[in-house]
């Protein structure tokens, strides 16, 4: 009885190696669930970034960023560059970076802009742009950046 299990686990184990190249199967040991790739791979949320449109002169104008998936027990900072036609203390309060986003897993960066200096001739918008810059602990996603224009 001893040996009839054995022969039929033995025939059973040259049945799946033959069957392996037909099937496509890979041989050696296996990973399930299969492992992540990408920024999953370390587990790091992934952050975007979206405008909320073009603002007025003397209005708030906005970003939103966004992280997926949210972090469980708090949020994270996010390196950010601000670059475009507008000018930093001309046509909008400086931004600082870093901006931070909460445990909702959305944050904001609000572009207050200033009354328009230039004098009446000069009535043109200008452009506002935020790119994400990588950081410890986050992927960059896309949209990696986002514009709004100050409307004169």
């Amino acid at each position: 009885m001893k040996n009839q299990n054995i022969v039929f686990i033995a025939i059973a184990f040259a049945l799946a190696f033959a069957l392996a190249p037909v099937t496509k199967a890979a041989t050696g040991p296996v990973r399930w669930p299969p492992p992540p790739t990408g920024s999953e791979a370390v587990g790091f949320p992934v952050i975007t970034i979206h405008s909320t449109g073009d603002v007025s002169r003397g209005k708030t104008g906005s970003f939103v960023l966004g992280m997926e998936p949210v972090l469980m027990f708090g949020g994270t900072y996010i390196n950010f560059s601000v670059s475009g036609t507008a000018i930093p203390g001309v046509d909008y309060v400086p931004l600082v970076s870093p901006a931070y986003i909460g445990q909702s897993g959305y944050g904001v960066v609000l572009v207050q802009t200033l009354p328009d200096r230039r004098g009446s001739s000069f009535h043109q918008a200008y452009s506002v742009v935020i790119t994400l810059n990588p950081g410890p602990g986050y992927a960059v996603g896309q949209p990696s950046s986002a514009q709004i224009m100050i409307k004169p």
